[in-house]
């Protein structure tokens, strides 16, 4: 569910850019309450983990279509809600900058689809929800709920935007049962890696917890491996984003003529490596395996896990030097 830069009007971009800023600054102001610096590697390895988790999508039977895991909830699990949405911005900003994986415009846009809702709606209902009944329904029927109000709030945002191929009640026919069952297969996800944590870990709760070093290192390699290795399986069907778009415009692209739409294009195209987590120059694979996808699925979670490692790394420099 990642927007392109077409999608939308420089007013609402920039709006929307305004709203997730707001947000991350709360959030990074609420996380330094916390004054928790061991949540900051583990912010590192699970970003990694969701930066690469999102790279697999996986076929929607009998619609042509296909998703991916989100991630918004699973963070705010494991991280709470506050470091969940920095994370998340973290993890969508490289994908745009350096995979064209959404545009720069958009980029507000994005964060708060797929961010805000899980965040700071469904997670608190997950934790209601918990009490109640086991972590598999309250995981489904919470990831469920964010994702049905991240795509409604992509057909407002185009609605905004004046986008008139793509008319209000059309496209919503068609985003929101297809992100419906791209919600519950997000929520089966979700409860298996919280499930495997609480395994891993009985005494650690369903909310926010901090997981010792090997917990760590092995969610940093869980995410090697998935962006290395199983990224090149994923479904190369359109996912419920393109798929909705395609069945409502006829097309799968839209395009945008503003000098904003023009500069920002420029410059996405500058800083991706690796457009579509893919090489430039020509594709090379090993037998089912893509040589592109998984370096960009390398590459791609070392950048996300050293950005936010940095605070943590500086941190402990300043300790040092004390």
């Amino acid at each position: 569910m990642h927007m392109a830069d077409a999608l939308i009007s420089p007013a609402v971009g920039i709006a929307m850019w305004g709203a997730t800023a707001g947000i991350a600054s709360y959030s990074l102001k609420k996380l330094n309450i916390e004054a928790d610096e061991k949540k900051l590697p583990l912010m590192g390895v699970l970003g990694a983990f969701v930066f690469a988790a999102q790279m697999i999508n996986f076929a929607i039977p009998g619609t042509g279509s296909s998703g991916h895991l989100g991630g918004g909830l699973l963070l705010a699990a494991l991280l709470g809600p506050y470091a969940a949405f920095l994370t998340l911005a973290v993890i969508l900003f490289i994908q745009a900058l350096f995979f064209a994986d959404g545009g720069l415009l958009a980029f507000g846009c994005n964060v708060f689809n797929l961010g805000f809702y899980t965040c700071f709606i469904a997670y608190p209902l997950y934790k209601r929800l918990v009490r109640q009944m086991n972590v598999w329904f309250s995981s489904i029927i919470a990831a469920v709920i964010g994702l049905q109000l991240g795509s409604f709030s992509v057909v407002v945002q185009t609605l905004l935007s004046g986008k008139v191929e793509l008319p209000f009640t059309t496209f919503t026919l068609f985003m929101q049962p297809i992100h419906l069952a791209i919600g519950v297969v997000e929520g089966i996800a979700t409860a298996a890696v919280i499930t495997f944590m609480m395994k891993a870990k009985p005494e650690l709760s369903t909310t926010t917890y901090i997981p010792v070093n090997r917990m760590i290192a092995t969610i940093g390699l869980l995410a090697l491996i998935v962006g290395g290795i199983f990224s090149s399986i994923a479904s190369s069907k359109p996912d419920g984003l393109a798929w909705s778009i395609f069945h409502t415009a006829g097309t799968d692209e839209l395009h945008a003529t503003t000098a904003i739409h023009g500069a920002l294009e420029s410059i996405q195209q500058l800083f991706a490596l690796l457009p579509d987590y893919n090489l430039k120059s020509a594709d090379a694979s090993i037998g089912w395996l893509n040589i592109g996808t998984s370096i960009s699925g390398i590459i791609g979670a070392c950048i996300v896990a050293f950005v936010l490692i940095i605070p943590y790394m500086m941190k402990k420099w300043r300790k040092q030097t004390r």
